[in-house]
Parts: structure tokens; C-alpha cells; sequence
């Protein structure tokens, strides 16, 4: 039987020390075929020389380079319009694909037709790439939620975004990404959990790479952007809840940001925060 083909989607900003290991774990892969798209988006290091460098003599691989940096939504959506696969990993230039990654996701995949989502445990990795833990440490595989997990989602962060693997018609359904939020991942699973099932498994198949300055760490400081796009979520979350619920989860979520709103002094987003957890109190819009 022939197999499907999977894109990964190589995004490159300034990781001119990580990008080769980021690369050739793709080439490493046990699984066939794949594709790789590798985008540089701007970077002001030597990371397009490093990737040309590793790309020599693979004339299959499609390398994009921009001039000045477009941000990671809109450089996404460029490499998901170039894409063939029918199955996408979007793979940030200092993580690390494992062997197997995307042979167990089509395994599985395979095995349960009904589900468009895959992710896993991960090994979580410093920057010289020591081991530091596993995803699981914190979030143990007998708590992970499997198939509809929407309502789990919103109010509990257990999922490591960088360890999915999805369908194309995912990300074409819910309209790609959406190219106004300061980072992706967070209002990706909440429109795709919506509409498609995910499948899990107890395996590290990514090492995640945690790093001073990345968007991760930028999120919990005053004035994030990245918190600003976490309540234009909440807000769509509102607007998709079908249940009593799920509004609930969802004020939970939004107690849980005004805490940490307050906690970092950031009262305008508190506040805004505030608006919209009593906006879903009302009897006018709180469902029943």
C-alpha cells in the first residue's frame, strides 16, 4: 500500500546554531516520503548560509528565503500553500525531530482513522541539547485526554504543541493560521479541536529545545503580545463554546490569566480579562 506523503515545514529564525540538527533529524527519519520545506524568515545570523550548506546535493528540498522577517503565522502559511504532504509537522529550526516521529504518527494514524491529530511526550532539552526531562514528568501519560479534547484544552495546558502532526485538510478547514496572534499554537488547537480528534502517544518523538528569549519564555512578562493573543483566543473560545460546560472551563482559564495578569502588574489585560469573564456570566450569554 502506498504510503502518504508528510511535509515538515522547517521555520528558521536566527537559529543558526541549532538549524543543521533541526535538518538532518528530518533526513534521519525512518519513514518515506517525505518532504521538507525549510523557510528562513529573515534571519540576521549566518542561518541561511548554514542551511544552504546542509541542503547541497538535495535538490528535493524546497528552501525559501526571506529578505526581512514576515513572523512565524504568515511564514507558516506560506510553507502550508507550497506544501504537498497530506500530512503536516510544523518543525521550529531549534527542536529536533526523533527517529520515528513521523513513522509513529502514520502508524497510529493508521490505526485509528477517525482521529486527524497526533502528538506525544517529548524530551525537553537545554541549549547545548542536554537532557533536562520529559514532557511527561509534569503532564503523566494516564492524565492525557485522547480524541475530543476540547473542552480539556481550554482550561488545562497538558499538550506540547511542537510534538503534532496533522492532516492538511486540518489546517485548510479552519482557514490556516491566523496571522494577527503573536504565536500560533494556542488558537490553532482550540479552532482544530473544535472540528477533529487527536490521537496520543507515550513516547518522547521530539526533543524541545528550551530557549532564553523564545516566544515561550517572552509570554509571562507585562505587556506580552503573546498574552494579548491569548485573550483574542479566549474570545473565540467564547464565541465556539456550545456548552454549559465548556463556558465553565473557560472562566476557570480566564481566573487562571487574570491571576497571572495581576501577578505581573499588567492591569489593562487583567481588566480586559475581567470584561470578558463577566461578559459569560450574564444570563444573556452564559449557555444553558
Amino acid at each position: 500500500m502506498k504510503q502518504p506523503l508528510v511535509t515538515v515545514m522547517c521555520l528558521c529564525y536566527n537559529h543558526a546554531q541549532f538549524v543543521r540538527e533541526a535538518i538532518e533529524s528530518v533526513f534521519q527519519q525512518t519513514y518515506q516520503p517525505i518532504e521538507l520545506i525549510v523557510m528562513d524568515d529573515g534571519s540576521t545570523d549566518n542561518s541561511a548560509q548554514v542551511i544552504e550548506q546542509c541542503l547541497q546535493g538535495r535538490a528535493d528540498v524546497t528552501f525559501v528565503r526571506h529578505e526581512v522577517n514576515q513572523g512565524y503565522t504568515k511564514t507558516l502559511n506560506e510553507a502550508v500553500a507550497l506544501s504537498k504532504g497530506e500530512w503536516l509537522i510544523d518543525l521550529a529550526a531549534d527542536d529536533v525531530l526523533l527517529p520515528q516521529r513521523v513513522e509513529e504518527g502514520i502508524r497510529l494514524a493508521t490505526e485509528r482513522k477517525e482521529c486527524s491529530i497526533h502528538f506525544s511526550d517529548a524530551e525537553i532539552i537545554d541549549t547545548k541539547g542536554q537532557f533536562l526531562r520529559k514532557h511527561s514528568d509534569r503532564f503523566p501519560h494516564a492524565s492525557i485526554p485522547q480524541g475530543d479534547i476540547y473542552c480539556s484544552l481550554i482550561n488545562r495546558y497538558f499538550l506540547l504543541s511542537p510534538t503534532l502532526m496533522f492532516r492538511k485538510e486540518v489546517i485548510e478547514r479552519i482557514g490556516g493560521y491566523d496571522e494577527n496572534m503573536a504565536f500560533e499554537d494556542f488558537d490553532f488547537l482550540m479552532r482544530a479541536s473544535r472540528q477533529f480528534l487527536f490521537c496520543y502517544s507515550p513516547i518522547p518523538l521530539i526533543r524541545k529545545r528550551m530557549l532564553r528569549g523564545s516566544l515561550s519564555d517572552k509570554q509571562f512578562k507585562r505587556g506580552s503580545s503573546q498574552r494579548w493573543s491569548t485573550l483574542n483566543v479566549c474570545e473565540k473560545v467564547a464565541r465556539m463554546n456550545r456548552t454549559s460546560e465548556e463556558h465553565r472551563a473557560l472562566q476557570e482559564r480566564i481566573r487562571y490569566e487574570i491571576r497571572v495578569s495581576l501577578q505581573l502588574f499588567d492591569f489593562k489585560l487583567a481588566f480586559a480579562f475581567a470584561r470578558l469573564y463577566f461578559r459569560l456570566s450574564s444570563p444573556a450569554t452564559m449557555l444553558r
